[in-house]
């Protein structure tokens, strides 16, 4: 019997160092992990959104070398009454307000700065948009209407077999994918665990194999169609999206730090809602889109992709808000009137006709409330229509 105990508790000890090696090993991915776990929390999301590269695997997206572009000041505005308790009921962290291109309002909340590169959510949807804009004008993508699988055949077998570009781009891939962020099982919160641990998101899509509807059929907004978009740009062109963005569309517009985005373990960047920037240089982008595409004396993204991808055009339905190519139109929008959402409150909300850009930036856990959308951009539209 002491033998046998003497070689119980020996194996216990060996068991336990098996274990805490294995846990130095994977110490990162493990942290990661628990980072997603706790991402959201009450006590941690503010400060979580503007810190995403403590916790996750990130790579810069360079602002090169060219001199910062100017966000001139302008005469402070008189905001609506109850936009202080709409920033406290919604748990803003920043808002900003363009009109004519000047800075009317800018505010700071919840112990947030200026300084802070904020998560962008799925307003990166947006960005990635106007990249393929660019290079379907220069030719690297010969149409919208190819498949999918002829620049990424990795998805060959996939649910995206017989899909095309614009499917993706309007949400209408068809695919079985639950964006249920509340349920710990559902595909989007799975494939946040895959980039926690240092997976690959291309493994991920192309092992999606179910469909609720064909290709065109219908829409359904899921988050992965942005991620088959990154697929494809990155095999038309051989480059990845961080330099490409880089090049294209961050050098041109003069930001006044280089973003980062989130990335999965092989350094493929999280581009359906990795991208984090500060506030102002949101704002930069957004100014360029109400500007049809041109910041400056540059014309950035061609002007007919701007009308294009910001007009409703995928199969919602009538209740439904309006979709575009990655961009979201707001019920009810007058022409012009088109923003980028990411969830947790993010916003670039545009209005062509009054010259005016609205950014925010947020933690608010109650954001998917029936009508806090809609309350939303109900806010926007009375302090564009008050300026």
């Amino acid at each position: 019997m002491r033998r046998f105990l003497k070689w119980f508790f020996r194996g216990l000890i060996i068991l336990g160092l098996i274990i805490l090696c294995l846990a130095l090993w994977k110490r990162e991915e493990l942290t990661r992990l628990m980072a997603v776990n706790s991402l959201f929390s009450e006590d941690k999301i503010v400060m979580n959104f503007s810190h995403m590269d403590a916790a996750f695997l990130t790579v810069d997206v360079p602002r090169g070398d060219g001199p910062k572009s100017e966000l001139p000041k302008g005469p402070d505005a008189d905001l609506p009454a109850m936009t202080q308790q709409w920033i406290k009921d919604r748990s803003v962290t920043s808002l900003l307000v363009l009109q004519g291109g000047q800075i009317v309002h800018e505010s700071y909340h919840l112990g947030t700065s200026p300084e802070d590169r904020r998560i962008s959510w799925s307003m990166a949807k947006s960005y990635l948009s106007a990249l393929m804009g660019i290079l379907v004008a220069e030719g690297e993508i010969a149409s919208l209407d190819d498949q999918v699988t002829t620049y990424a055949p990795l998805l060959k077998g996939s649910a995206y077999s017989g899909a095309t570009i614009r499917n993706v781009l309007q949400m209408e891939s068809g695919i079985t994918f639950n964006e249920d962020y509340l349920d710990y099982d559902s595909d989007i919160n799975r494939m946040g665990r895959v980039l926690a641990l240092g997976g690959t998101l291309d493994g991920f899509a192309a092992s999606l194999k179910g469909r609720d509807n064909d290709p065109g059929t219908d829409w359904q907004y899921v988050s992965i169609d942005t991620h088959v978009i990154g697929m494809v740009i990155r095999g038309a062109t051989g480059r990845d999206i961080p330099s490409l963005l880089s090049e294209k569309i961050i050098q041109p517009l003069g930001l006044e730090e280089s973003p980062y985005y989130v990335t999965d373990g092989e350094g493929i960047a999280f581009v359906l809602g990795g991208l984090n920037m500060r506030t102002r240089d949101y704002a930069r982008f957004g100014l360029m889109f109400e500007q049809n595409g041109r910041y400056g004396d540059t014309q950035i993204v061609p002007s007919g992709w701007v009308i294009a991808s910001t007009r409703p055009s995928a199969q919602t339905t009538a209740e439904e808000t309006g979709y575009g190519y990655q961009w979201w139109i707001p019920l009810g929008a007058q022409d012009g009137q088109f923003m980028a959402r990411g969830i947790y409150g993010q916003y670039i909300y545009i209005d062509q006709a009054r010259d005016v850009v609205i950014v925010t930036t947020a933690g608010d856990r109650m954001f998917r409330e029936p009508g806090v959308n809609d309350a939303n951009v109900a806010m926007f539209r009375l302090i564009a229509e008050g300026l």
